[in-house]
């Protein structure tokens, strides 16, 4: 069956689904403020949006698509990927890497690498350095 979280917690996908549209707000170089004004709500709104402490309508997530020029499936992109799926924690640390000004960095760059293989490389580095740090 489908398994909710408690009522005082955000699903794990309203926290992928804001940790990607600070990514990606970030990628721009616009501010909260600056999206929440484009979008007609509060700066508030879209920190809530971000923490993943509110969810996003579709109409808002395709409003907010158009704006930062990525299509809406962006948000999503990593869901399926996730080994084992998508728990609470996995998306908790995802919400602490890109609060992390190399998370940031790295989340920028990482999509700008067209080659798949380079990328599928990268992330076999750093898994492998993952590997050598667990005790």
């Amino acid at each position: 069956m489908n398994e909710r979280p408690a009522a005082d917690q955000a699903h794990p996908v309203d926290l992928y689904v804001g940790a990607r549209l600070r990514i990606r707000r970030k990628m721009m170089g616009l501010s909260q403020t600056q999206v929440a004004d484009a979008l007609g709500i509060t700066f508030q709104q879209i920190q809530k949006y971000e923490r993943g402490a509110n969810r996003i309508s579709a109409s808002k997530l395709y409003d907010a698509a158009k704006l930062l020029q990525a299509p809406v499936s962006y948000f999503f992109e990593g869901l399926d990927e996730t080994d084992g799926g998508l728990d609470d924690g996995f998306a908790q640390r995802m919400t602490e890497f890109v609060s992390t000004p190399e998370g940031l960095e790295l989340a920028g760059l990482f999509p700008r690498l067209a080659d798949r293989r380079l990328r599928r490389r990268v992330v076999d580095l750093v898994r492998a350095m993952v590997d050598d740090e667990a005790p």
